[in-house]
């Protein structure tokens, strides 16, 4: 089994009468898999304040406790609660930090038609793991370099033990790269990373 993290990508179409029941439908699902080992997180929009197309995103530390969760009988229950409301439904992996290159407006993969608008069809692939590093060290190197001079101006920052700096450091330039820095890094390079065909 892969130890690295595992993003899972949904596509769902719900029967726009059921809109209600099918809300209250995905948050009892995202609760189930909260409790399970190793889950980190999920996140769902719907495509349109009127559209019946959802995009869902969940993650796990693991294949395994991916599969644990996969396997649950909590999870064959939701699901089966979910067959007289969901009327399609399309699934894709991805592990590592491919997740940081999905489509940035909803934080999920994109829906991805034919040209009528209605049929779905193969959904671009990550870009390639260099491309990703490219992108990852344009947004780290200046983000680390303005942290690292700033903190120069600290009194005593050079004192402070080598191990605990990195640890202050990563504690706080994680979130930032995380939450702001690499969406708009992606955001600003998307036609490099993932040429229009």
């Amino acid at each position: 089994m892969g130890s690295e993290p595992i993003t899972v990508s949904i596509r769902r179409e719900v029967d726009p009468d059921r809109i209600a029941e099918a809300t209250v439908w995905v948050q009892t699902g995202v609760n189930l898999a909260n409790r399970y080992p190793g889950f980190l997180g999920s996140g769902w929009v719907r495509a349109g304040e009127d559209s019946d197309v959802w995009h869902m995103l969940y993650r796990f530390a693991d294949e395994s406790s991916l599969e644990a969760w996969e396997r649950s009988p909590e999870r064959t229950w939701w699901l089966e609660m979910g067959k007289g409301f969901v009327r399609a439904e399309r699934a894709r992996r991805r592990t590592g930090i491919e997740g940081w290159f999905d489509d940035p407006a909803t934080g999920s993969v994109p829906a991805v038609t034919d040209d009528t608008g209605s049929t779905p069809v193969a959904l671009p692939p990550a870009p390639p793991r260099w491309k990703q590093a490219v992108s990852i060290w344009l947004g780290f190197f200046p983000v680390n370099l303005a942290f690292a001079l700033l903190m120069a101006f600290v009194p005593g920052w050079e004192a402070v033990p080598l191990a605990l700096r990195v640890l202050i450091t990563t504690l706080v330039l994680t979130p930032i790269m995380t939450y702001w820095v690499l969406p708009w890094v992606t955001r600003m390079l998307r036609g490099w990373l993932v040429p229009a065909a």
